[in-house]
């Protein structure tokens, strides 16, 4: 292999972590507004629960479909900029144009239209999402090949990315406000191109400020063309096999499937569970109570999660860090169920700090634990893949992710919750509190005995850099 792909640094620059971070809140934010307009399609134009579950599972399919194509290609691109520059660029124009004109639907152009029109723009997007996500990640799993300084670049990117989710919340206070809008879908099409345009910028800085070495003269890489893209796919295949035969990395992939995936097949009832339970089913009495759920946990991350797990890592190590936080979080999980109290909704804001340790550290640890792996895999295979590794780590969520909004829509269906009904069915609510306790509590229990048993330490992955180095 060429000197280019294995000129990986030790440290990295304050602007290149901040630049990644931008990105990674443009890759928050693009999903957490998403999460917050999606309510619109049910409560306000209409969309029955199996419409929110196709939208949710179709296009998260097709994008874990792309996700390891994209990776093989960003692997083997021969470029002057690099594997990765241009295609985040690319891929960051696409996001923004694509969401921007998904969320331009009127009630009156129909149900059916709307359905349609929505879901073919959704396809748009996500195949932006894949060509600018799979190298952007990449990005991070090159930029230092030390142990520690991984989990500070991804701590640094990850407190970046979770603004998004403290702002994206106040989305909620706009779209319901009359006084902003005359009705929510109007404040959502307007809402979409300040998003659109605004991640779009942010999710081109990467590609700027992240240099790339030359490729151009890469003399080991593959192909690429659509014959090759296409003959490739035995090889992806063969990559996936040999990816999940690292049980490191098979351990990373299962626990992030269960604790991302258990927590975003409950994660839109917050919204329904505190206008319908605390509030009766009146958005207006609700007032800012749903966005002071989401906000407040994301600045939890920020302010204690995210610089006590970066600290414990480095004291603890990843794998213990990974099962004190995930620990904390069943606490919170079991505390929302007593602290959702009708006529007192401040209760609940004491569960947002413990709870915000699942979600909250999961990819900072994850990150830079995968980031290790590919260490290992260069070990045996010779090969710097950071982008199929990457590409089959989101591949893992993506279709967890689909599967998850299925399920989603699936229980409100089965529990007979009815977001247009002021008074719900008996029964429903209380069933909406049980799955958004009990699925995280039991996806987070099953994560955790997965990665008691994983095995690569700080001492084992110096070992294997050591190595490297010696061969080369």
């Amino acid at each position: 292999m060429g000197s280019t792909v294995d000129e990986i640094k030790k440290s990295v620059t304050m602007t290149e972590k901040i630049a990644f971070g931008l990105g990674m809140l443009a890759n928050q934010l693009f999903p957490a507004a998403l999460s917050i307009f999606m309510v619109v399609l049910v409560q306000n134009l209409g969309f029955p629960g199996w419409m929110w579950g196709i939208l949710f599972f179709l296009p998260r399919i097709f994008d874990a479909i792309t996700d390891p194509i994209m990776g093989y290609i960003s692997d083997n691109t021969r470029s002057k900029y690099g594997r990765r520059r241009h295609y985040v660029f690319i891929g960051a124009i696409i996001l923004g144009i694509s969401f921007v004109a998904m969320w331009q639907l009127y009630r009156e152009s129909g149900l059916a239209y709307n359905f349609v029109y929505f879901l073919l723009w959704s396809f748009v997007f996500y195949l932006g999402l894949t060509i600018f996500s799979v190298p952007y990640v990449a990005m991070g799993y090159e930029m230092s090949d030390d142990f520690d300084e991984r989990t500070n670049i991804m701590a640094i990117a990850q407190w970046i990315g979770q603004w998004a989710w403290v702002i994206a919340p106040w989305f909620w206070v706009v779209m319901y406000d009359p006084s902003w809008f005359p009705d929510p879908d109007s404040a959502t099409r307007y809402l979409a191109v300040i998003v659109g345009i605004s991640c779009m910028l942010l999710a081109i800085v990467p590609s700027i400020f992240i240099k790339g070495k030359s490729t151009i003269d890469e003399t080991s890489f593959s192909p690429i063309n659509f014959k090759a893209v296409m003959g490739s796919m035995s090889e992806i295949v063969k990559t996936f096999k040999e990816a999940f035969g690292y049980p490191e990395f098979r351990k990373l992939c299962i626990a992030t499937f269960l604790i991302f995936n258990s927590f975003n097949t409950v994660a839109g009832f917050s919204f329904f569970i505190i206008v319908h339970y605390l509030f009766n089913g009146s958005t207006s009495d609700a007032g800012i109570w749903p966005t002071l759920f989401g906000s407040i946990g994301a600045l939890s991350t920020i302010v204690f999660v995210i610089p006590i797990v970066a600290k414990m890592s480095g004291i603890y190590g990843k794998k213990t860090t990974f099962i004190i936080s995930q620990s904390i979080s069943l606490l919170g999980y079991l505390l929302l169920w007593f602290l959702f109290v009708p006529g007192n909704p401040s209760l609940f804001l004491y569960a947002l700090p413990l709870f915000s340790f699942g979600i909250g550290s999961l990819f900072t640890i994850m990150m830079s634990m995968t980031a290790d792996v590919c260490d290992l895999d260069e070990l045996h295979s010779g090969k710097r893949r950071e982008g199929i590794f990457g590409a089959i780590y989101w591949w893992m969520v993506k279709v967890g992710f689909a599967f998850a909004g299925m399920l989603t829509g699936a229980i409100l269906s089965a529990v007979g919750f009815d977001p247009a009904l002021t008074t719900q069915p008996e029964g429903a609510l209380t069933g909406l509190r049980l799955f958004y306790s009990g699925i995280p509590i039991v996806g987070t229990l099953l994560a955790i005995y997965v990665m008691y048993s994983y095995d690569l330490t700080k001492e084992k992955a110096e070992s294997i850099r050591a190595q490297i180095k010696d061969r080369k």
